[in-house]
């Protein structure tokens, strides 16, 4: 009996072991497979030094500090991976895990996003994380829009650029200063319906392709911030920029859904958190990162920057709000516009 008493109690250690071995591997903070490691690719058109650079920047660095290296951020700025022709493309494949697109570029899967092209939309980055906010009826279409779920993609917030300039080789004081021009735009419906309501014609070009384009007369201007103006060069080909501050620029960061679904629960959280406090990081920094590049446009010496008196400004507002809202209310949902009108006061 003594023989038998003591394999019994060898087996039971034995199970005893065991049975904690896999408590471990289950538990304990982090997910099965915790020493998995996992590459993340960003990649965007602006340079590493437009607001939403640096916002990329800070995602990177929180991220691969709070999952302890377990996820690595690479960053690809300035199309050197993917730029606005493909880039769409490329992480609906999982060519690429991660994207920063402007709303636009999105116009092909989903109209929804389209709410954020909507001209004098806000008057200045203050006021966007209050129109923007998850709960809010513009907010419902970007975070809860099933059309980019089902192309393998999935919204983590917003990295807001910056308030869009117009720029072009003519001086702008009106609208009707627009009259038979030709702008570069995104390929967008709504920015192309600003511009027909202030009369100019528009064309679509690749943000990479902007600076020949214009040295080249393909367009006579171009709507863009600051920083990017400034990062692309395009200052030097535009004689003239004019500050209208019509249009927010806001850059989606959009994930490659079945990678972010591959990820344990613990690093989903790492990536979600940190892209919320980048695109917070990204508003904070646009302003004062604009009024720099303003700064160093009008010490080049290239360009002439037009600020418009209250009543200027206000000319080319009246002349597509809310005329251009109004045409997109079967898009958007007449809820939505009633909503962004009763807000506008």
């Amino acid at each position: 009996m003594g023989k038998k008493l003591y394999i019994l109690v060898l087996l039971l250690i034995a199970s005893l072991l065991l049975a904690a071995c896999g408590a471990r591997g289950s538990g304990g903070g982090q997910s099965a497979g915790s020493d998995k490691t996992y590459e993340l690719r960003v990649s965007f058109v602006v340079n590493i030094e437009s607001p939403k650079g640096q916002a990329a920047q800070r995602f990177k660095e929180l991220v691969e500090s709070r999952s302890n290296g377990r996820i690595t951020v690479t960053l690809y700025p300035s199309s050197t991976l993917y730029g606005d022709n493909n880039e769409i493309q490329a992480i609906q494949t999982g060519a690429v895990e991660m994207l920063l697109p402007s709303s636009s570029k999105f116009s092909t899967i989903t109209n929804k996003f389209q709410v954020l092209d909507l001209p004098f939309l806000i008057n200045s980055l203050d006021e966007l994380p209050q129109v923007l906010a998850p709960d809010t009826k513009v907010g419902k279409l970007l975070y809860e829009n099933e059309d980019i779920e089902a192309h393998n993609m999935k919204v983590l917030g917003m990295f807001p650029d910056g308030m869009m300039q117009i720029a072009a080789n003519k001086e702008i004081r009106s609208p009707e200063d627009l009259k038979g021009m030709r702008f570069r735009i995104q390929p967008a419906d709504v920015i192309k319906s600003i511009y027909s309501a202030w009369g100019a014609q528009t064309v679509v070009i690749a943000l990479g392709e902007l600076y020949t384009a214009l040295q080249q007369g393909i367009a006579d201007g171009h709507e863009n911030t600051y920083a990017v103006i400034y990062g692309s060069k395009a200052h030097e080909v535009q004689k003239f920029i004019v500050e209208t501050d019509h249009r927010v620029n806001v850059g989606i960061a959009v994930i490659n859904k079945p990678f972010f679904d591959s990820l344990p629960p613990d690093l989903q959280e790492v990536v979600s958190k940190a892209a919320q406090e980048a695109g917070l990081y990204c508003l904070q920094i646009s302003a004062e990162q604009n009024a720099e590049f303003k700064k160093k446009i009008i010490e080049a010496g290239t360009t002439q920057v037009l600020e418009l008196t209250p009543e200027e400004r206000e000319a080319f507002k009246r002349a597509v709000v809310p005329k251009v809202w109004d045409e997109y209310a079967s898009v958007l949902g007449q809820d939505v516009i009633e909503d962004l009108k009763a807000k506008m006061g």
